[in-house]
């Protein structure tokens, strides 16, 4: 038994006469960057800002003023998930879930300029389907964009970090 022949192919690998797999996408809107928040001062001064319930998580988002933003185009996106989720591999796969979310939507609906935190609700964000996950950020996007997210509650004292043994 002889094996079959190997398609004649050229030094690129495609086969003779065949046209190269280029893509070619129409010219749309530029898709913003995404950076993840990651100090403190930045997830606090978001939670000061609007906020958008939703039955898998709660989103929280603030227009960053001009003189903070360094990049134009730039989306920056934070995750947190309370120890009310549950341990920390309840709490690792609820952040997982809620990355992916944001990584699929906020790349077509985001405005550039601005912050978002999603922050994980106990056994909803796990137990909640994807694609209902993915409708509840879309939506609560829309929303926060019309006008239509309520404001943060005010607080009674400035937000301070955690101390212990001190008035």
């Amino acid at each position: 038994m002889t094996p079959p022949e190997a398609p004649v192919t050229d030094p690129q690998g495609r086969g003779a006469g065949s046209a190269p797999a280029v893509s070619v996408y129409p010219e749309t809107a530029p898709v913003p960057r995404i950076e993840v928040l990651r100090k403190r001062a930045d997830f606090l001064r978001a939670a000061a800002a609007l906020r958008q319930g939703t039955p898998g998580f709660l989103l929280q988002a603030r227009a960053r003023r001009p003189e903070e933003t360094a990049l134009p185009g730039l989306v920056r996106v934070g995750f947190t998930c309370s120890k009310k989720v549950g341990n920390s591999v309840l709490r690792n796969r609820a952040r997982r879930r809620l990355r992916e979310i944001a990584r699929l939507v906020l790349t077509g609906l985001a405005q550039p300029g601005w912050d978002y935190v999603l922050v994980g609700r106990p056994e909803a964000t796990i137990s909640r389907d994807f694609a209902a996950l993915q409708a509840d950020l879309a939506r609560a996007l829309r929303d926060v964009h019309s006008g239509r997210a309520q404001q943060a509650r005010p607080r009674t004292e400035p937000a301070k970090g955690r101390r212990r043994g001190k008035g």
